[in-house]
This record gives C-alpha cells, sequence and structure tokens, in this order.
C-alpha cells in the first residue's frame, strides 16, 4: 500500500529522478514550451511555479537560490529577466499542461507543458521557422532548376 506516499518516482532512483527534473525545468524557463509525458510535466509543474516565485522576489538571495536549482546561468538571467516580470500580479498558476496523444514506444501519454502567455513569443518562432523553410525551398528549387542537381533525385547515375 503506498498510504500517505505523495510525489512521483518515474521509475527512476533518487539521483537520477532530481537530475532529469532539473533538466526539465532548466529547458521549460528556456524554451517556454517542452513536450514530455504527462507525468513528468505533472512531476515538473510545482518546481517550475517554485522557481518563477523565486524569480518575482528578485533579491540576491533568490538568485543564489535558483542558480542551486537551475542547471545553466542563462537560464536563471533569463528566469529573472524576462519570465518572472510577465507573472508580477498573478498569484501561482503559471503554467499550463495541454495532452497531445500517446508515445509510439511505450503508449506513455504526451503532453506539452507551456507558461501561460508565451503564445505570441511561440507564434513569432513558428513564422520564423516557416520563413526559413520556404527560403530553404526556394533556394533548393533554384538550384535544381539550373541544372545544379538532377531533378528525379538520382546522383546523375545511369
Amino acid at each position: 500500500m503506498r498510504h500517505r506516499k505523495a510525489g512521483y518516482k518515474l521509475g527512476r532512483n533518487t539521483s537520477h529522478r532530481r537530475a532529469m527534473l532539473r533538466n526539465l525545468v532548466t529547458s521549460i524557463l528556456v524554451e517556454d514550451r517542452v513536450e514530455t509525458t504527462l507525468t513528468k510535466a505533472k512531476a515538473a509543474r510545482p518546481l517550475v511555479e517554485r522557481m518563477i516565485t523565486l524569480g518575482k522576489k528578485g533579491d540576491l538571495h533568490a538568485r543564489r537560490q535558483a542558480l542551486s536549482y537551475l542547471m545553466t546561468r542563462e537560464s536563471v538571467s533569463r528566469l529573472f529577466d524576462t519570465v518572472a516580470p510577465r507573472y508580477g500580479d498573478r498569484n501561482g498558476g503559471y503554467l499550463r499542461i495541454v495532452r497531445t496523444g500517446f508515445q509510439r514506444g511505450d503508449g506513455a501519454e504526451k503532453a506539452y507543458i507551456e507558461l501561460l502567455g508565451t503564445e505570441q513569443i511561440l507564434d513569432e518562432k513558428r513564422q520564423k521557422r516557416a520563413e526559413v523553410r520556404t527560403k530553404r525551398r526556394a533556394e533548393m528549387e533554384e538550384a535544381m532548376s539550373k541544372g545544379d542537381a538532377p531533378a528525379d533525385g538520382s546522383e546523375g547515375k545511369s
């Protein structure tokens, strides 16, 4: 019986679980949105919220506490400079978990865990990627039309 045994073990020993969650929290703060399994997302949510609360405090002690948990210095600076000021008037609830389907290998449920209020930033990233993709496609089609590479994909072998 697991009565009064709160928390997620995630099939890992303590040190591996702690390192994995630290990496996940760091990635969420840097990227604004991460796809992971639903259970990992639920386990990471209180940790990310704690980090954002530290960022809202903004003093030296809170910065040192965040540095001791997060993996990179740039994630700490991003937390204190851009992420935490977004939620200045909000008391908790900084994250959204969106279920996306099931993983192919083991059937685990997948989910996006994302910071609230980053929809515009994510849309800008998406548009930038689409522009780069269309530019590459146009360059490739131009090169193919000039005769640099055969159109059928063969390497000129007959």
